[in-house]
């Protein structure tokens, strides 16, 4: 038997979030077909009234169910919008019908900032929960009995998941297919689209690269640019400065004005993403992966991501990775 899906939509919804989700689900279909498999995803686009409704795009989908409470779907999706707090209070019978129906809901999914409308119904309450980290605060600060974990891409919690921004939406879509259907043909969902499968849900919003891109000053942003491309390198701070021919007192200056951190700072958390990148990926020795993302030795990586994340690497690969044969960490 098919599984029931609902994708809620309203006006001013964002139409990359909900096309994103029913590719997702409707390649899941595909692959099955191809595998002679049954069952699968049975999608529709749903709104408070059949029709046409308007995407923050000004491209309309047209939702083919009328959203009831007389035929609730084994799982609800409600996507996210730019203007959610006006979302949210334009579509009170949205809010209504997730705080009488998410009981009965076999899995109840918020996608970006969808998860205003289960805070305002209260859905979320005493339970962890994520959103797009740019209105994180906005969230946190109106419904305070959501345990908000904004740095993660997507959460589970129970039969209730929410996620970060659109590429988190597929994220999440994706290891639901896994869920559902097995790693197959998730995998095969993810080739389609060029994504990253393997990419879970504690990872973070936002990276090193990210803030790097998002720096003004053109001769810092290929300076964060090298340094991100020589994680292996001694790179002390002398040689960076005279890459960008200040002194090292100016340099320090400069970089903490126009990223917002140190040189020192910046290049730990790059290599802290890198080793984890190849935690995640493969099953290089931790060794290796020390040496690659600049550690060194694995005792100085061992400590950073004890301070950093407060786990070992060994037991990072565990939870987002594959597991190194005979388990030893180094």
């Amino acid at each position: 038997m098919d599984i029931t899906i609902d994708v809620i939509i309203y006006p001013g919804f964002k139409a990359l979030e909900a096309v994103g989700a029913l590719s997702v689900f409707k390649y899941a279909n595909a692959h099955l077909k191809q595998r002679g498999r049954q069952g699968g995803y049975d999608v529709k686009l749903t709104s408070m009234a059949a029709g046409p409704v308007l995407s923050e795009t000004e491209i309309p989908l047209f939702a083919e169910k009328e959203l009831s409470s007389l035929n609730i779907p084994h799982t609800a999706i409600i996507i996210g919008a730019w203007d959610i707090e006006g979302a949210v209070n334009n579509a009170p019978d949205i809010v209504e019908w997730f705080r009488t129906c998410a009981p009965q809901l076999q899995r109840t999914i918020a996608l970006c900032s969808g998860a205003f409308f289960l805070a305002q119904a209260g859905v979320l309450d005493g339970k962890r929960a994520t959103t797009h980290w740019a209105v994180a605060e906005m969230l946190q600060a109106s419904y305070p009995a959501v345990e908000l974990d904004s740095d993660c891409i997507f959460i589970q919690q129970g039969k209730v998941w929410t996620s970060a921004g659109v590429t988190a939406g597929l994220d999440l879509a994706l290891a639901v297919v896994e869920q559902d259907l097995g790693a197959d043909i998730a995998l095969d969902v993810a080739r389609d689209l060029v994504v990253f499968l393997r990419r879970q849900g504690g990872q973070s919003q936002l990276s090193a690269h990210l803030d790097c891109n998002a720096t003004q000053n053109v001769s810092m942003r290929d300076l964060q640019n090298w340094m991100l491309e020589n994680l292996d390198r001694d790179l002390g701070t002398p040689e960076m400065a005279s890459r960008v021919a200040m002194s090292v007192r100016s340099f320090n200056r400069c970089f903490k004005k126009e990223t917002g951190t140190t040189p020192t700072a910046f290049l730990m958390r790059a290599r802290i993403e890198a080793a984890k990148r190849m935690l995640e990926e493969g099953k290089l020795p931790a060794k290796t992966i020390a040496a690659d993302s600049g550690f060194k030795t694995y005792d100085a990586m061992r400590k950073a991501f004890q301070t950093t994340l407060g786990i070992t690497p060994l037991v990072y690969r565990e939870r987002f990775g594959a597991t190194p044969e005979g388990g030893a960490e180094a």
